[in-house]
């Protein structure tokens, strides 16, 4: 038997371990933190600032780079409080400001800023999960949300299920992965036969289509949904697509449908979807990462009618629930598919003397192993406010999508593209001079537009293709934002459009 001479290490007063661990050092820099990241909202919210600070990407990543190679490590803690305030300032400064009243592009929120301390605390504390004695608040604070989801869908809590993921991408995967094992039993041992399909709504997020490669579906065998003039599932053509491919003998993972579809935020008519489903024995998916909030609205739930006849679901809260990303609900209307997306043992992370544990453990039916604590912002929010403050930003942003609506209607020089559902609004600037011009030159006008306004960092917008036509796309994701700043945008599209006709 070798025997080793174990020395205790101690460390030096002025070890970097030590000060990397300073309780002391913490309580100075996250004061300094508070401060710097509290004069930074005040600034944001108020729009005294740019919404995009745009810079070329490469000069950015050199600038990065710069920090890690000039960093030589500092003793002293003044010296290295000053390094920390640089650092923190030079993040505030670079980034993308999403708390501007005037950032109204990707479907990315202005996060409450309450909810990212609740966050914060499982970020410095490294709350992970997998199973419940790694994480065992974290693990309670996600049942208690999915139970809380759930009922907002309005399942039974005692008999659905779900988990909470990292973003609506892997929410979809983990879902559709469900659907598979579950509609094509020995999938997961044996792969999927080669003329299996997927049903998807014509406009689905990438995901979906990602997910069919991934799960060895493979995206060719994704059958794109015919969808009515409003950009909807059709349950109609549904209904034939699904006759003939049963007649064909092919079998089918799932119908995902849509609430909302990200180009214009169409909401499809869930119930008749779901009748459609149910009458071919088809499992039926609602990617509901976006329009899911809108469940805490009296106003406009009635949208979502039908969603409670899914098999499952994915609901981002890092959406229109306004928390930080990422934190994205994957439900299952049927609690006995809980341990369908994974059929694997690990002996050496769940304990066979308490099987009664894989109730509660997160690792048997997630992706990950390891995973971050997601649920702190929305349960803090939540427990602070209750469920009004989810109705009443959800309310503001669509009644703003609805407002801008009616200020391009009235615009001769604006095309609205579609009557919005929510907070989702598509549409065109076409001057007077470029009306009745080629389509092309339209096109580009609204590409170069889109470019120049956002470099200006007045207002920050996506542009998006509809109908083949270049387009401009707003998602209205602050509710600190107003009717008077999208009067704004008109006018600022305007001018900045009369800029670049002049300068041709």
């Amino acid at each position: 038997m070798v025997n080793f001479d174990i020395q205790v290490m101690h460390l030096k007063p002025d070890s970097q371990i030590q000060q990397a661990y300073s309780p002391d050092i913490f309580q100075e820099a996250s004061s300094a933190w508070q401060q710097m990241l509290e004069d930074h909202l005040r600034r944001v919210l108020t729009g005294q600032t740019d919404v995009l600070n745009w810079s070329d990407p490469h000069d950015a990543i050199r600038e990065a780079e710069s920090f890690l190679t000039a960093s030589k490590g500092v003793k002293d803690q003044p010296a290295l409080l000053k390094q920390f305030r640089d650092v923190v300032g030079h993040m505030l400064r670079r980034g993308q400001n999403l708390h501007h009243p005037h950032y109204i592009g990707h479907q990315v929120p202005a996060s409450v800023p309450l909810a990212g301390l609740f966050d914060s605390i499982g970020s410095v504390t490294n709350q992970v999960m997998a199973i419940y004695e790694m994480g065992p608040w974290s693990t309670a604070v996600e049942h208690a949300l999915v139970r809380a989801l759930c009922a907002k869908v309005g399942w039974d809590a005692d008999t659905s299920t779900g988990l909470l993921t990292h973003g609506g991408s892997l929410a979809n995967l983990t879902a559709l992965l469900t659907a598979r094992n579950v509609m094509i039993p020995d999938s997961w041992e044996n792969g999927l036969p080669e003329n299996a399909v997927l049903i998807a709504h014509a406009d689905a997020h990438y995901c979906v289509t990602r997910s069919a490669g991934i799960l060895g579906l493979g995206t060719r065998q994704v059958v794109r949904a015919r969808l009515d003039t409003h950009r909807r599932m059709c349950p109609e053509a549904l209904n034939e697509s699904l006759t003939e491919l049963r007649r064909a003998g092919r079998p089918i993972v799932a119908v995902s449908a849509c609430a909302c579809a990200t180009p214009v935020g169409a909401f499809d008519s869930l119930r008749d979807i779901a009748d459609v489903c149910r009458r071919h024995e088809v499992w039926l998916h609602v990617d509901a990462a976006h329009g899911g909030g809108l469940l805490f609205s009296r106003r406009r739930r009635s949208q979502l009618d039908g969603l409670e006849l899914a098999d499952s679901l994915v609901w981002d809260a890092h959406k229109m629930l306004f928390v930080p990303a990422l934190c994205a609900a994957v439900l299952y209307r049927n609690k006995e598919h809980r341990f369908e997306t994974f059929r694997q043992e690990a002996p050496y992370l769940f304990d066979p003397s308490e099987p009664g544990m894989a109730e509660i453990d997160s690792g048997m039916r997630t992706v990950e192993c390891t995973k971050r604590a997601t649920g702190f912002g929305l349960w803090g929010l939540w427990s602070l406010f209750g469920e009004e403050i989810f109705e009443q930003m959800v309310d503001h942003v669509c009644d703003l999508g609805m407002q801008l609506y009616n200020i391009l209607n009235d615009a001769p020089d604006f095309e609205p593209m579609h009557v919005p559902e929510c907070n989702i609004v598509v549409f065109r600037h076409v001057p007077q001079r470029l009306q009745g011009s080629p389509a092309d030159a339209v096109d580009r006008f609204q590409r170069r537009l889109r470019l120049d306004l956002i470099r200006s960092g007045t207002f920050y917008i996506v542009q998006t293709q509809l109908e083949n036509r270049a387009a401009l796309r707003v998602a209205v994701m602050n509710p600190i934002t107003t009717d008077e700043d999208l009067h704004e945008l008109i006018a600022e599209l305007r001018r900045r459009g009369e800029q670049l006709l002049n300068a041709e």
